[in-house]
This record gives C-alpha cells, sequence and structure tokens, in this order.
C-alpha cells in the first residue's frame, strides 16, 4: 500500500518524510545495539522514561504498548512487557524485581455481573498484589482480588484465579501448584511435586 499518496499537503508530506527517516535510523540503531527490532513506538519512547512518570520504583521499565489504568503501585526493578493490561481500577500492587511478560494482564476488577445483569449489577473491584522476585510468563492472566506472593513463577498462558503462596510454582487454567522455587543466594532450584 502506497500511504505516501494519501499525504496532500507540504507540511505534511515534509512530517512523513522525516518521520520515515526518524524511523529508519532508530530501526538500524537498534539493532546493530540491541539486535532487535521493534515497533516504531517501542523505539521512538523510552521505557525507564514512562515508568518514571507514572510514578514507579527506580530502574522500572514499562513498554508504550501496555495499557494502565486506576490505582496502580510499582516496585524498584520490574520489567513490564510489551501488550501488557495493568488494571489498578480496583487497586494493584506488584513488588521490586518482578517480571510482567509481553501479553500478561493483571486484573483488579471484571463486569461480568453488571454485563449478565444487564447492567443492574455493579462493576466487582478488588485489589490485587503481586508479591517481590516474581515471575509472571507471557499471556498470563491474573483475576481480580488475587494475591500471588513472592519468588513465584506462573507459567505461560496460566490462568491464576485463586492466591498463590510465597515460591509457588503454578501453571495451568485455573493455574494449580505444581512445586516451589527455592532462592540460596544467587542460586535458584525448582522442585516439582510428584505426579500420581
Amino acid at each position: 500500500m502506497d500511504r505516501h499518496r494519501y499525504v496532500k499537503d507540504t507540511e505534511a508530506e515534509t512530517a512523513y518524510l522525516q518521520l520515515h527517516q526518524l524511523r529508519e535510523q532508530l530501526g538500524r540503531g537498534f539493532m546493530q545495539e540491541h539486535d532487535r527490532s521493534l515497533p516504531f513506538a517501542e523505539e521512538l519512547f523510552d521505557r525507564w522514561e514512562r515508568a518514571r512518570r507514572l510514578g514507579f520504583g527506580a530502574g522500572t521499565s514499562i513498554y508504550d504498548s501496555a495499557l494502565v489504568f486506576g490505582d496502580v503501585t510499582v516496585g524498584e526493578n520490574v520489567w513490564i512487557g510489551p501488550s501488557t493490561i495493568i488494571d489498578g481500577s480496583g487497586g494493584l500492587v506488584v513488588g521490586d524485581h518482578t517480571t510482567i511478560s509481553a501479553g500478561v494482564q493483571l486484573y483488579s476488577h471484571d463486569n461480568v455481573g453488571q454485563t449478565v445483569t444487564g447492567g443492574r449489577a455493579a462493576i466487582d473491584r478488588s485489589p490485587t498484589k503481586i508479591g517481590r522476585c516474581t515471575y509472571i510468563g507471557p499471556q498470563a492472566v491474573v483475576q481480580r482480588g488475587v494475591t500471588i506472593g513472592n519468588h513465584c513463577v506462573v507459567g505461560v498462558g496460566s490462568f491464576v484465579n485463586s492466591d498463590l503462596p510465597d515460591c509457588a510454582i503454578a501453571v495451568g487454567t485455573p493455574a494449580r501448584v505444581i512445586g516451589s522455587v527455592v532462592v540460596e543466594g544467587a542460586t535458584v532450584r525448582y522442585e516439582y511435586e510428584a505426579r500420581p
């Protein structure tokens, strides 16, 4: 598709060409320095600057494509990946040194009751908490009101609809605990429960 043909006036055409030049320069720079190709907005806007603007802790980064709304508190050195939903409409806290992987959805509200009652019920809101040093795998969904402990690992694509204790390894839909994380200094061990 020739997008250039839709640009009709000289000012817009100049801006269009400048944006293309900037895109090419940033793209080359990211590829050379970081060996990656990102969408233009991710190259253009600084992830750490956005986290600072949102009042998140020092060293935290959040991709431009992440949606953030409501009362969200995020600790230090947290990585919030692309295409995430960070819902603090019922209150959300994320502890230090936590990873919120690509596509994760953290909720503190739902409108299921409101929808099935034709609007007669209110939106349900309850606070959600993710502990420190916890890894939430790509595409996982955390339901409103859930507390996930410290040093947990939540597997890819899991649906967490109940609390998880510290050091839990949880996977599945709904997520179930299948083992524990053992941290000894800089060494990590994953101990899995025996299957019947």
